[in-house]
């Protein structure tokens, strides 16, 4: 019999992992780039609602200035060149067009409330505004909505765009915030892992209206989930699970930037 195949070496495999850089331009032009691809990506899965809904991403070098998707254009057509320049006060500092200063206002607040996230994620779907509207909380019911286990509020009041400064405190130290009769608002320490905790919670609370309507769901107890949580709730584990979405040959992603 012919031998058994050796193992091969575990640092000889490949695995992909978050680019560092040490020059402001080129952090600039990646959280660009993956801002972009992250709008085209939101709009192809169909998380948009007119003009409503927008990414943030901290610049890496101005303080208090922020890359945004411009105001009425359209998430899944946007480049990295569309992208505006606005400071915490709304201002357009880099770009062609508007910015919705009252919607983008959120977004400040938030990064100010918190100096170490990169990202901002506050658009429109369809599950996440069902249990907005039910005023709940992700139940740990799967190991997906586990990663949300104890790291994600509620504003239990419904809080418009001129309430900014009530939003940024309410999520408080987490990663994701239910906006009561809104929707849903996710964080992360780069756009991949905003981006991911947006698409999953929005996931998770698919999943718990279906099994809701379907049954009384049961929970997973609070040693596991918290647990589970450990394991995939870092935004490490959501950047490398948004991977396989942005370089799927099916989404516009990496289509253009």
């Amino acid at each position: 019999m012919p031998d058994q195949p050796v193992p091969v070496p575990v640092e000889r495999l490949g695995f992909e992992m978050p680019p560092v850089h040490t020059d402001p331009a080129d952090e600039r032009a990646h959280r660009k780039e993956r801002l972009a691809g992250a709008l085209r990506l939101l709009g192809w899965l169909g998380y948009e609602d007119g003009v409503a809904g927008h990414v943030s991403a901290r610049d890496p070098e101005f303080e208090d200035c922020y890359w945004v998707n411009p105001f009425g254009r359209a998430f899944a057509a946007l480049t990295a060149a569309d992208l505006l320049l606005v400071d915490g006060d709304g201002r357009v500092l880099q770009g062609e067009r508007r910015v919705n200063e009252l919607a983008f206002a959120v977004h400040a607040a938030v990064h100010r409330e918190r100096p170490g996230v990169v990202a901002v994620v506050r658009t429109q779907a369809p599950y996440g505004r069902a249990l907005a509207a039910l005023g709940e909380l992700l139940a740990p019911i799967s190991q997906e909505a586990c990663a949300f286990y104890e790291d994600h509020a509620l504003l239990d009041e419904f809080a418009g765009a001129e309430d900014a400064s009530r939003i940024g405190r309410a999520l408080g130290p987490y990663k994701a915030l239910i906006l009561r009769n809104r929707g849903l608002l996710t964080v992360g320490g780069s756009v991949d892992a905003a981006v991911w905790w947006f698409i999953a919670a929005e996931r998770a609370a698919q999943v718990q209206l279906i099994a809701r309507a379907a049954g009384k769901p049961v929970l997973i107890d609070h040693h596991s989930a918290l647990a589970t949580r450990e394991r995939f709730g870092s935004d490490l584990a959501a950047w490398v699970n948004y991977q396989p979405l942005r370089h799927s040959g099916d989404t516009p992603v990496a289509s253009t930037s």
